[in-house]
């Protein structure tokens, strides 16, 4: 976390914050706020707060330049309270703010909870072999948990509109780099293409997270002293839609990115993390659905990526980006797209 400034960090008014919260939940706030951006995302914007005794997170979409569509604080509020008393772990939701005067844009504010987000390989390297096994397991157990829910039992049926699902994520991911364009870019082109050219059949719906991977979960000690998945994080591309989606992009973060010092890295190489093809066996095995299409699901999770990381580096061009590590996103998205080709191609 960055230090905690008493007026607030940039995105983050205190006072005003205060103020909105004194008047929507009355007495929750016991004296002057403090807050800390919490580093490590590179989208919406989400900051530690507390008044000293108690402590809260508030979400908020990146300053500046925001595509349509993306940073919707008001669905990433509702999937969590939708969630939250299911067997999926989530924040408890405490209230949603579409009032840009208070913040500047929409927010919502949820409650702090303990536990790591293991970023990097050499962070997980600290758990050793066999916790880093388990924690990557029950990720995919978490994954399974998550698409299993009845979308209709928790009022998610309208949550988005699975017909066509995957032709709509592609042409989306199209536009979304559309809107970011200001460099050529080798091979992005013919990646989207090969993609839109070999659609697999999707499986039933599901509620999809839309960029689940190791850290965006928080992990934490039990009272059983076991390693447990306390918090899934990040939900601003949740949707109805195909799961296997879910599972290609964590089969992505399961894979050898072959930068280890990148800003933006996978977690393979840390000691007794589970390979690809068994977490990939794990899922089909726990969750009864067909996964021989997952080279394709993959092979788009690289695209996507690739995408979002050139809207990050347009961005960070146009001094629109807060916190470290900005400066070498732009490299990285070359070396997406070859992942995506290659993978793609290999099947």
């Amino acid at each position: 976390m960055t230090p905690a400034d008493p007026a607030g960090p940039r995105g983050l008014d205190l006072e005003r914050l205060r103020g909105h919260l004194d008047r929507a939940r009355p007495g929750l706030v016991a004296g002057p706020l403090t807050g800390r951006l919490i580093e490590g995302g590179r989208s919406n914007l989400t900051y530690a707060v507390t008044d000293g005794s108690s402590r809260w997170v508030v979400r908020r979409p990146p300053l500046g330049h925001v595509l349509a569509t993306a940073h919707d604080m008001r669905r990433e509020h509702r999937v969590i309270e939708a969630l939250h008393g299911t067997a999926v772990p989530v924040p408890e939701p405490l209230l949603l703010c579409e009032d840009e005067e208070v913040l500047g844009a929409p927010f919502y504010v949820m409650e702090f909870v303990d536990g790591v987000p293991y970023r990097t390989a050499g962070q997980l390297a600290e758990l050793g072999p066999q916790r880093t096994r388990q924690a990557v397991l029950n990720l995919v157990d978490t994954l399974v948990e998550l698409h299993a829910v009845d979308p209709a039992a928790v009022g998610l049926a309208d949550f988005g509109r699975p017909e066509g699902f995957l032709d709509r994520q592609l042409r989306r991911w199209g536009k979304q780099l559309d809107a970011s364009r200001n460099r050529e870019l080798a091979g992005i082109d013919e990646l989207h293409g090969a993609l839109g050219r070999a659609l697999p059949d999707s499986p039933a719906p599901a509620v999809v997270h839309g960029d689940f991977r190791l850290d965006n979960v928080l992990i934490g000690g039990s009272p059983s002293g076991t390693d447990t998945i306390r918090a899934v994080l990040d939900w601003e591309m949740s949707t109805l839609g195909d799961p296997l989606t879910d599972l290609g992009l964590l089969v992505m973060y399961s894979s050898d990115l072959g930068l280890p010092e990148s800003p933006v890295s996978t977690t393979s190489s840390a000691p007794g993390h589970p390979a690809p093809a068994e977490l990939i066996e794990r899922y089909a095995a726990r969750s009864g659905r067909d996964t021989g299409a997952i080279a394709w699901y993959t092979a788009f999770a690289w695209f996507k990526l690739a995408v979002i990381l050139e809207g990050i580096h347009y961005r960070y061009t146009l001094g629109q980006t807060v916190g470290a590590g900005f400066d070498r996103i732009g490299e990285l998205v070359p070396v997406f797209i070859e992942h995506g080709l290659t993978t793609l191609q290999e099947g």
